[in-house]
């Protein structure tokens, strides 16, 4: 099982740096040339995901931004159970400074400062 877990984990790691690649979000006024790319793996117990709304959105980002922390994006497995997501950070403390001020998990954090396209 951990094998498939770890297949799995890693598909959708390529899977979402093909897709930031093709179609990269717009740049922050707060990013700089300090700034690194990560992605961050969470479990989450089932239904945690169940009331993420604009509002609590907006309030993660609000947090993140005290730490000069961006979330660009995240995937989740169909139980919603298990998330990976891509932020911009000056450094990795600061994602688990972000995370912690937001009550998220962090199981892991890997940079992924490059990008390989499929052409």
């Amino acid at each position: 099982m951990k094998t498939v877990t770890t297949f799995f984990g890693c598909l959708i790691l390529v899977a979402s740096l093909a897709a930031y690649a093709q179609t990269p979000p717009a740049a922050t006024p707060e990013a700089s040339a300090g700034t690194h790319r990560y992605i961050i793996e969470r479990t989450f117990k089932p239904g945690s995901l169940d009331g993420l709304d604009a509002a609590l959105k907006a309030k993660v980002n609000a947090n993140n931004s005290k730490y000069d922390v961006h979330w660009l994006m995240s995937y989740a497995n169909a139980q919603k159970t298990k998330t990976f997501c891509v932020y911009e950070a000056p450094n990795e403390a600061a994602i688990r400074q972000a995370a912690a001020a937001n009550g998220l998990p962090v199981d892991s954090i890997t940079e992924v400062p490059v990008t390989l396209l499929p052409k």
